[in-house]
């Protein structure tokens, strides 16, 4: 029998989390009886002292705000999809003693994207420029072939994404929100907002519109997601993400070959549905 391993989920705050409902079904599915997933409430300031009393029992860490950039000075590497957005989201602790941080949020994205069968855009925008938006920005090199616009509140939010743009290599062009309804015609838009944000354009929502893919899962649907949908667009949640982020994780924590995705959305589903 093999040892007990642990990990969890890190961040503050941290009781809103679905990451260890997710992780514990994929644990029962794979029948890795003697593995633990936990949650910590855990700042910038207490992260350094929480990892070094990591032992070997320790398998991995999920990371999410205010971690993500936090945690990467006390790793021994980072992947070059984490580097290329400074953003680490997983911590594989490896049987060398070595940690090892990734981003499996932007092959998330793609990921999510391509179950609904949005493989390629031609064009596409995006809502907000925080630290979702430059994922966005580094998931859209794999799925769009055009411009993106990013629609900002400020300039010098408008810089920042110009300057992801340059560093990923994504023709990124910035418009100001007030504009931001005209975002709504593109064939691929990303809502990386936080919540209510966007309520204000569900009323804009184009006859015929396109793709939207609302990086929110609680409350959910978005009053922008419901509009699009009834309008017969297709949707694409936070919780499509948020599934396809942690089979990555569980993948590389516990070393299986293919975490069972199906079984995590329908434990996240239904954790959603009793809040």
């Amino acid at each position: 029998m093999s040892a007990p391993r642990r990990a969890a989920v890190l961040g503050s705050p941290i009781a809103h989390s679905l990451s260890p409902v997710l992780h514990r079904t994929a644990y029962a599915e794979l029948g890795l009886d003697d593995w633990s997933y936990g949650r910590f409430e855990i700042d910038e300031a207490a992260l350094p002292g929480f990892v070094a009393e990591l032992d070997e029992t320790w398998a991995g860490l999920s990371l999410t705000m205010p971690l993500k950039r936090a945690i990467i000075p006390l790793l021994d590497e980072i992947s070059e999809t984490a580097a290329s957005v400074e953003a680490v989201n997983t911590v594989v602790l490896r049987e060398d003693g070595k940690r090892y941080g990734d981003n499996t949020d932007i092959p998330g994205m793609v990921a999510a994207l391509r179950e609904r069968g949005v493989e390629e855009v031609g064009s596409a925008a995006v809502l907000g420029a925080g630290a979702t938006a430059s994922s966005a920005l580094a998931a859209l090199v794999r799925v769009c072939s055009g411009p993106v616009t990013a629609y900002v509140r400020s300039e010098a939010r408008a810089a920042e994404m110009r300057q992801w743009g340059e560093r990923l290599g994504v023709d990124v062009r910035t418009a100001d929100w007030a504009d931001a309804a005209e975002a709504l015609s593109a064939p691929l838009v990303v809502a990386t907002t936080p919540a209510g944000t966007t309520d204000e354009l569900a009323a804009a929502v184009p006859d015929v519109p396109g793709t939207l893919f609302d990086v929110l899962y609680d409350p959910w649907p978005t009053a922008l997601a419901a509009a699009w949908s009834a309008r017969g667009g297709q949707v694409v949640g936070g919780l499509d993400l948020l599934v396809h982020q942690a089979v990555l994780q569980v993948e590389q924590m516990t070393g299986a070959p293919s975490a069972p995705l199906a079984a995590m959305r329908a434990a996240g589903e239904s954790a959603l549905a009793s809040r």
